[in-house]
């Protein structure tokens, strides 16, 4: 298969991700701040999701674009990351949805569920890119890019984490999953390099 095609359908999946999660966020009934109360857990959940999103999809991009060439592992290793990815919008929806109100907090299982989520798309993600990896060859310059990937065996960490912490302080979860966010936020130059 043609790595184009293997980002295209990729592109797309994500496309309706990220489409399908907007259609969460309901109208307000009212036409004042005090309408929009109820909505901002959902609205911040929905952030924090677009956010990983797009933290995968750029990822991604880079990672296939690297690839040298694309076989049947690959594929069925993508088709497992995008299934953990399509949970988003069902994890997203669930956290924003039972936010309690007197706590003002997140609550446990929902939270912990997000965490699972963030968690096995992680390791769907690794997976795909130690497959495209050991493709390139462990002497490859795309091999050599990523030394230590500190950031790719620190997430899985910091995920298992929040989802053991959910289950006593769903706001501290809800923070470790930011943190992890943020860090990735900060651009990878690696797979670029490894490109030129």
């Amino acid at each position: 298969m043609d790595k184009n095609r293997l980002e295209a359908f990729s592109d797309g999946v994500l496309a309706i991700i990220i489409t399908i999660m907007v259609l969460e966020l309901k109208v307000p009934h009212g036409s004042d701040f005090a309408a929009l109360r109820p909505i901002v857990p959902v609205f911040l959940s929905y952030v924090l999701s677009f956010i990983y999103l797009g933290i995968y999809w750029n990822n991604h991009h880079h990672l296939i674009k690297a690839a040298p060439r694309v076989n049947a592992a690959i594929m069925w290793a993508n088709l497992h990351l995008l299934f953990w990815l399509s949970l988003f919008p069902f994890a997203t929806g669930w956290m924003g949805e039972n936010y309690a109100s007197p706590a003002r907090t997140f609550t446990s299982l929902p939270s912990a569920i997000y965490g699972a989520v963030l968690l096995l798309a992680a390791i769907a993600y690794y997976i795909l890119q130690w497959l495209i990896i050991a493709e390139a060859g462990p002497d490859s310059k795309l091999a050599e890019s990523f030394g230590r990937d500190w950031k790719g065996k620190l997430s899985p960490l910091l995920y298992a984490i929040g989802i053991g912490v959910s289950f006593y302080l769903p706001w501290i979860a809800g923070c470790i999953y930011t943190f992890v966010a943020l860090m990735w936020l900060v651009p990878d130059r690696r797979l670029e390099k490894a490109l030129k």
